[in-house]
């Protein structure tokens, strides 16, 4: 039997692992993957996660999701010279006062983020519209869908990204195609770590004025409780990428959380916002808050 060619771009940690491990071990070698990722030097942990057992069902290839000469090394690579499921699961973060987010680190978001994603769809969209078959998945967000305080620019680029993925879901249904946003809330890998913030004791933050300050330093008191308290494990999350992918007309929306729900529905009960900005302000700052009072 043909095996599915599976193309997932940041794959040297986190989801994109997990998923390219998954996907080649299956037991029935359903898949051929290619995990990509743009430093080849950090393909060690991937490795030892097969454990050398894969050899027809994993390929690790070379991928800049920037880098438009990269996009198309790494597409002439492609054995098969098809890619049946597209992951665009690279993507980087940031976090802080949007006073203190220089311009080079706002356009690195944007480049992975934004431009990263929509030159790795169209690397591989016109031979899926020739064939008239495939699925794009997206590695997304709940702050694609709401706004979280101090990650504005972040938050920005997925929006970005949700707009980019309907407009295309209205026309590639005509081409028998699927595209999938997975909304994924805290997850259990190292992109927190990983997250490019504001140096606490930084210049830029000091310069702020104190309320600001004080309110960042409840947001991230938030962050550490919500990873503690509702950060999804890894397997997790990746049974919803699985579902996605084996799916015949998977959604265009997946939810890996219901946690944040609530709050995702109240743009749309009450459109003017104003209930969603008073809800997510409780949600996040209302427990520094009470502690306030008590002090």
């Amino acid at each position: 039997m043909e095996k599915t060619v599976v193309l997932i771009t940041g794959c040297s940690s986190g989801i994109g692992l997990g998923l390219a491990v998954r996907l080649a071990s299956d037991a029935s070698r359903r898949f051929k993957v290619y995990a990509t990722m743009r430093n080849l030097a950090k393909k060690e942990r991937l490795l030892e996660c097969v454990r050398g057992c894969h050899a027809s069902t994993l390929e690790i290839l070379q991928l800049d999701v920037t880098d438009p000469l990269s996009l198309a090394a790494a597409a002439q690579q492609v054995q098969e010279q098809r890619v049946d499921v597209l992951v665009c699961n690279a993507g980087v973060g940031l976090m802080g006062p949007l006073e203190t987010c220089s311009y080079q680190a706002m356009k690195n978001i944007f480049d992975v983020n934004v431009f990263g994603t929509i030159g790795t769809i169209q690397a591989f969209l016109p031979g899926m519209k020739r064939r008239k078959a495939g699925k794009i998945i997206i590695s997304s967000s709940v702050g694609a869908l709401q706004g979280i305080p101090f990650n504005a620019v972040y938050c920005a680029s997925k929006f970005a990204v949700e707009g980019l993925c309907e407009s295309l879901a209205v026309i590639l249904q005509q081409f028998n195609m699927h595209v999938t946003l997975i909304e994924c809330g805290p997850v259990n890998t190292s992109f927190l770590a990983n997250l490019q913030q504001t140096d606490a004791e930084g210049s830029a933050l000091q310069a702020l004025d104190p309320q600001t300050r004080a309110l960042y330093s409840q947001y991230l008191q938030h962050c550490q409780s919500l990873f503690r308290d509702v950060a999804q494990d890894t397997e997790e999350v990746l049974q919803v990428f699985l579902d996605a992918i084996c799916a015949p007309c998977p959604p265009l929306r997946s939810f890996t959380t219901q946690v944040f729900m609530p709050l995702t529905r109240l743009k749309l009960t009450s459109p003017d916002g104003s209930e969603y900005v008073r809800a997510m302000h409780q949600f996040v700052f209302s427990a520094g808050e009470a502690q306030g009072d008590r002090a």
